[in-house]
């Protein structure tokens, strides 16, 4: 698509054909239904309209995050989010099972972890459930574009492709169900840098060692509790009280329970820079709420999970 000023200075369009749709003026594909989002609601409501006869496109496009991390259809549950988090809560549950099994009579040697052989599984998987979703769509006859789409007008969207390529869709109805990705504490010096998010923690082809999670939501707590559980040292940092929106006697439980199973928990700090040393390895510089004391520790990984934005 490309902008032409015409007459009384106005511009107008002039659109690129792509295959498949209904065409409306200006040569522009025309659809009942164009749903902004291929995650786990956008996919649901498209082919809910489409099994109702209507005719239904998915936009869909993931930005790859501030570490390059990026991944296919199917939203945050599928490729960073429930799929991949149980899958290796599971693994780090089967080395406690092989840790326990000696005081059942079972003769097996001590667990040694493979993080690249995990990975390398998970992300197959995850592979198959992305192209899974795009049988998915074609079987009850959905359109689906991969490009990134901003809004012309209440009924229109322009959407560009990673090779830059302009389109034009309208719709009588557009849903919007983009989700929202991992926020980044950017007043923290060194934080946007050198640290990862759960968007790229079930990427990473390789360990991230000894890690520091800093935030005290469940998604900090599930990270720390699966990466103390498959063997690594992991410390979760928070700023007040853990699971702030969940019954708190419960939020007491759970880290109390991961304390004992080896996770270490900073209470009442919050961190204030991060620095790269010379042998790769993070510095953190942190601050006691209650006492104004700094502190530093050193990890191979600092883990942000701080809340989310929403995708614009």
């Amino acid at each position: 698509m490309a902008a032409l000023r015409g007459p009384a200075g106005r511009f107008r369009w002039r659109v690129r054909a792509v295959p498949g749709g209904a065409r409306g003026t200006a040569g522009r594909q025309c659809y009942d239904l164009l749903v902004i989002g291929g995650g786990s609601g956008g996919l649901a409501c498209a082919k809910e309209a489409a099994q109702l006869g209507k005719k239904v496109a998915v936009v869909d496009y993931v930005e790859p995050s501030p570490r390059g991390t990026r991944w296919g259809l199917g939203g945050t549950c599928v490729n960073v989010g429930c799929i991949p988090k149980k899958l290796m809560h599971q693994a780090a549950l089967l080395g406690g099972m092989i840790h326990d099994a000696p005081h059942y009579g079972w003769k097996v040697a001590q667990p040694l972890h493979d993080w690249g052989k995990m990975a390398e599984a998970i992300q197959n998987h995850v592979k198959s459930l992305n192209w899974g979703h795009r049988v998915q769509l074609q079987d009850r006859k959905v359109k689906y574009f991969n490009f990134k789409a901003s809004f012309v007008n209440p009924h229109m969207i322009c959407g560009v492709s990673k090779g830059g390529e302009e389109t034009l869709l309208s719709a009588d109805h557009i849903v919007i169900a983009t989700g929202g990705r991992p926020r980044y504490p950017t007043h923290i010096e060194g934080a946007l840098e050198y640290g990862i998010t759960s968007d790229d923690l079930f990427w990473l082809k390789e360990s991230p060692g000894k890690t520091l999670v800093v935030g005290a939501s469940y998604v900090a707590l599930e990270c720390a509790g699966f990466l103390t559980g498959l063997g690594l040292d992991a410390t979760v940092m928070i700023r007040s009280v853990p699971l702030r929106a969940f019954d708190q006697q419960m939020a007491f439980l759970v880290t109390e329970h991961m304390v004992v199973h080896g996770t270490r928990i900073l209470r009442g700090c919050t961190p204030l820079r991060v620095e790269r040393l010379s042998d790769r390895r993070l510095q953190v510089t942190w601050v006691d709420l209650a006492s104004d004391k700094k502190d530093t520790g050193t990890f191979d990984t600092v883990l942000w999970a701080v809340g989310e934005q929403l995708e614009t």
